[in-house]
């Protein structure tokens, strides 16, 4: 039996218009079901606070738990490997941050590319660090920094809690825009580093700012910069380090990724959601306590920072030669 063409055509429009309609159906019922949101470190870190901060807002707003699930290992990639082979449905997420796009260039064989395979769904947070020394070191700003540290090149320790960390790949950024000689001293962790540096057995760290003001207030230890690209609420009187050497930023952001493929009209609806929690002034007061600012955005400014980072830490990588811990 032959269709009449206007029956047919109208077949064909409608079975096209098929994948549209029932994704946007799956959108305004998602979730229906609880929602894992994967930590790559281990509870009680940044990463799982920004989580555990994040998941009860999200609960409230779509009706269904977000679950935090740590799977700590190696800097977040087993993490993210478990996100990348998960289904693209929404309904399991990554808590993505710095350390990702760091891993990008300083792991060789990944059996996934962070950029490509994560989608980018909304930003958190952003965690800014503080370039400190110990009293001991006679600088009191970055310009006598760098000065003291050209008149006595390698003599000057900085330390981190490991290869591959924020508090290193700032460090390492801080020397390549210098031309300083420091030296590098990884530490498991960045608790034990900070102790060492409050004794004076090492130097100088570019440690988060929640763990490092209160010891700039008491006097242990003296800040010279932030390392944001402007000066922030918690030190308003701190010039960035970038006042001293333009094109200097370095900060830990988190925000939340998902499996590449899920689907556009779930990523508006988990980002609109975001954003709104992040909005919330109980969130900001503790992001403020954390030494964070919020976030937010489309998932296109996400992925700009996403992939923008990816490429300044490669960079970075290749030119201070960091090799994975």
């Amino acid at each position: 039996m032959k269709l009449a063409r206007r029956t047919f055509l109208h077949l064909a429009v409608g079975a096209a218009a098929l994948p549209a309609t029932s994704q946007l159906a799956y959108a305004q019922t998602y979730p229906i079901r609880p929602v894992r949101l994967v930590v790559g470190f281990p509870p009680a870190g940044g990463a799982d606070i920004m989580a555990r901060l994040i998941a009860p807002s999200l609960e409230e707003r779509l009706g269904q738990r977000f679950v935090v699930e740590n799977r700590p290992g190696a800097a977040s990639n087993i993490a993210t490997e478990a996100v990348v082979g998960a289904a693209p449905d929404g309904y399991t997420l990554l808590l993505a941050l710095t350390p990702n796009v760091v891993n990008a260039s300083l792991y060789q064989k990944l059996n996934f590319d962070f950029v490509r395979d994560i989608a980018p769904v909304a930003g958190i947070s952003r965690e800014i660090l503080v370039m400190v020394v110990h009293p001991s070191v006679p600088a009191t700003s970055v310009a006598e920094f760098i000065a003291y540290a050209k008149a006595n090149p390698g003599k000057i320790n900085f330390v981190s809690g490991g290869n591959g960390t924020t508090q290193h790949v700032a460090g390492e950024l801080f020397k390549m825009l210098t031309g300083i000689d420091m030296v590098h001293v990884p530490y498991r962790g960045a608790a034990p580093a900070l102790t060492d540096l409050l004794s004076g057995r090492v130097q100088a760290m570019f440690p988060g700012l929640a763990s490092s003001i209160a010891h700039v207030k008491a006097g242990k230890l003296r800040a010279l910069a932030v390392t944001s690209a402007a000066r922030t609420p918690a030190l308003p009187d701190m010039p960035p380090v970038a006042d001293a050497v333009p094109g200097y930023e370095a900060s830990t952001w988190y925000g939340v990724g998902a499996p590449r493929r899920t689907p556009a009209d779930v990523v508006a609806r988990l980002n609109a959601e975001i954003n709104a929690a992040v909005a919330d002034a109980k969130i900001q007061a503790r992001l403020a306590d954390l030494g964070c600012a919020p976030l937010g955005g489309s998932p296109a400014d996400f992925g700009r920072l996403m992939a923008d980072d990816a490429a300044k830490w490669a960079k970075v990588i290749k030119f201070a030669g960091i090799q994975p811990p």
